[in-house]
């Protein structure tokens, strides 16, 4: 047995370093790596575009409570003010507040009082004011000058709620990651297949071993384009500063949960990359591949969903499902460290997801053999001769 499990090893170790060396060596690696940021940028400008075109700008418009003949003669210094600035703040009168909550103009032209939080107070006080001492200017009488009262600061949603937000953040940015990296393994065993290269492999090394040491060489690629793309997610952050919305932080802490997206993105890799290793291993042309895959890929729609759903119930039988159940289980596990600190659940999770994932390679050699290797009448010389692995 543990003749037969290093051997496995070994063979496992050749393949990884072969196939890594030739996928990072290639300039399709570094288009690879190019693509997602543009498509990043480009989508990031639509929505920039599309959010200034659906939403008006709440902040430029202001609530008035005040006499009838004070909103008057403000209207009318409004409307000449308009003529002059076309983006000058709009009115809203008849209402204690405004849209936004934030603006309201009350008392009386002779003793203004803005009510505004303190940052609209700054951006549009003295616009305020201009509006004011336009609207007195047939006013004779001796009048006080603008008062602004800050309101008080809004208190912040409650943590669980904070957490949740946090959760399916980080819940979206590894299903993304999955589904953009894992599907590159589905076509790296049929190329060999069609080049006779996996018949000559067979022959020598156990075929487990060939499976384990392609998926860790994909795997080594993904993990080296997840680390080059948040290394330029992170630059980008620290340039942009406060302009990016402050997103609350993990239960388990920022750096802690960035490790285990990490780990969990490796586990969902595997898990999801060792499926797809099997349906290679049974598909004879590309077309075969994408048609085999297409229900992997749309189930592993409705599993991220289920995953999803589980998060905005913590501690029920749902989540406890999505956690157990394994291709489900990174991403519900994900969330999980956004909400709970404790750590003992994702070491003995990652055991069990790391044990479904060498018997899902188990089935799919075994598949393999059955199916592909007796069919071209390899099935004893790949089983039971087989040389000295030697490394390349």
């Amino acid at each position: 047995m543990t003749e037969g499990m290093n051997e496995i090893v070994r063979g496992a170790l050749v393949i990884a370093r072969r196939d890594f060396n030739a996928l990072i060596r290639s300039r399709a690696f570094i288009f690879f790596l190019i693509t997602p940021v543009i498509m990043l940028g480009i989508a990031l400008a639509a929505g920039n575009v599309g959010s200034h075109m659906a939403k008006p700008d709440l902040a430029r418009t202001i609530a008035v409570a005040m006499p009838d003949g004070d909103v008057a003669r403000l209207i009318a210094a409004q409307r000449r003010l308009k003529a002059i600035v076309p983006d000058f703040p709009m009115l809203e009168t008849g209402r204690a507040e405004s849209a936004s909550g934030d603006l309201l103009l009350a008392g009386s032209l002779r003793s203004p009082v803005l009510h505004a939080d303190a940052q609209d107070a700054q951006a549009l006080g003295d616009e305020v004011r201009l509006l004011v001492d336009t609207a007195r200017q047939s006013e004779d009488a001796v009048a006080a000058p603008l008062a602004i009262r800050l309101k008080p600061a809004r208190p912040h949603p409650a943590a669980p709620v904070d957490r949740s937000a946090t959760a399916q953040l980080g819940q979206m940015c590894l299903f993304l990651a999955t589904m953009l990296l894992a599907g590159m393994v589905l076509s790296n065993l049929v190329e060999e297949k069609a080049n006779k290269i996996i018949e000559i492999l067979t022959a020598s090394i156990p075929m487990e071993a060939i499976f384990l040491g392609k998926l860790f060489a994909m795997l080594g690629m993904a993990l080296i384009a997840i680390a080059v793309w948040t290394a330029l997610g992170g630059a980008i952050a620290l340039l942009a500063g406060s302009a990016l919305p402050a997103v609350p932080a993990p239960a388990v802490g920022w750096p802690l949960f960035v490790a285990l997206g990490f780990v969990y993105f490796s586990s969902a890799y595997l898990l999801l990359g060792s499926l797809y290793l099997g349906i290679g291993a049974m598909a004879a042309t590309v077309r075969d591949v994408q048609t085999l895959s297409m229900p992997v890929s749309m189930g592993q729609v409705g599993i991220f969903l289920f995953a999803n759903y589980a998060t905005a119930r913590p501690g029920t039988l749902i989540e406890g499902v999505a956690c157990l159940f394994p291709f489900s289980s990174p991403f519900a596990l994900m969330a999980r460290a956004a909400q709970f600190p404790a750590l003992w659940p994702h070491l003995v999770l990652l055991l069990w997801q790391a044990l479904c994932t060498w018997l899902i390679i188990r089935a799919g050699t075994a598949m393999f053999r059955r199916n592909v290797m007796k069919s071209r009448g390899m099935g004893r010389r790949a089983g039971g001769r087989r040389g000295r692995v030697q490394p390349s």
